[in-house]
């Protein structure tokens, strides 16, 4: 049973991959480069991340173009990294380059480390946008495709403390690519809330 599990070397994606692969998943990762300012660091930290949980290296979908089409402060230094964050179609992108994937390798389940929908920030991380991917995608690929989305059950706390008690190893968070997380963008933020 293969699985397309979305992995950029954060705490998140490595948790779910490795909660894919107890759950008996043959797991391919796959690394959306969308032109991204901490894309190779996020890269570099991915494939040790997937190596330390015994998962498969990832495989990198290399779409710089779209975060040229699509400034945002996650993509483009000028923009304001947290104010700006906002990157249309960010995960539209990343659920269709997985279940495009998927259909190449006899895969029809994708996975994507987003967390409770109360502490979404945006239109594209909540249940009711991945129930109706899920149906556009199926479409898309011309077949049935399963988007699983198991960390909406917790808080980042909570993915936090199965992380520590699961021992997944160095993760890296944050939206700058600096060797030193920043601390101000919303991925290092998320480490600073405390059960909101």
């Amino acid at each position: 049973m293969r699985a397309v599990v979305l992995a950029s070397g954060g705490l998140d994606s490595t948790l779910l991959a490795r909660l894919a692969s107890e759950e008996g998943y043959d797991v391919f990762p796959l690394f959306v480069d969308y032109g991204q300012l901490a894309a190779d660091t996020e890269l570099s930290h991915c494939k040790e991340a997937m190596g330390n949980n015994e998962i498969r290296s990832p495989v990198v979908a290399d779409l710089k173009g779209f975060g040229e089409l699509i400034p945002s402060g996650l993509t483009n230094a000028d923009l304001h990294i947290v104010d700006q964050a906002f990157t249309p179609g960010r995960n539209s992108l990343f659920l269709l380059s997985a279940a495009s994937y998927a259909v190449t390798i006899g895969a029809k389940t994708i996975m994507i480390g987003l967390l409770d929908e109360k502490y979404h920030l945006f239109s594209d991380q909540t249940k009711a946008y991945l129930e109706n991917a899920e149906s556009f995608l199926s479409l898309a690929v011309g077949q049935a495709i399963s988007i699983k989305a198991p960390l909406m059950a917790f808080s980042k706390q909570e993915v936090i403390a199965m992380s520590e008690a699961k021992d997944i190893g160095q993760t890296y968070s944050c939206h700058v690519g600096s060797a030193v997380p920043c601390g101000v963008c919303i991925a290092c933020k998320e480490f600073d809330i405390e059960g909101e």
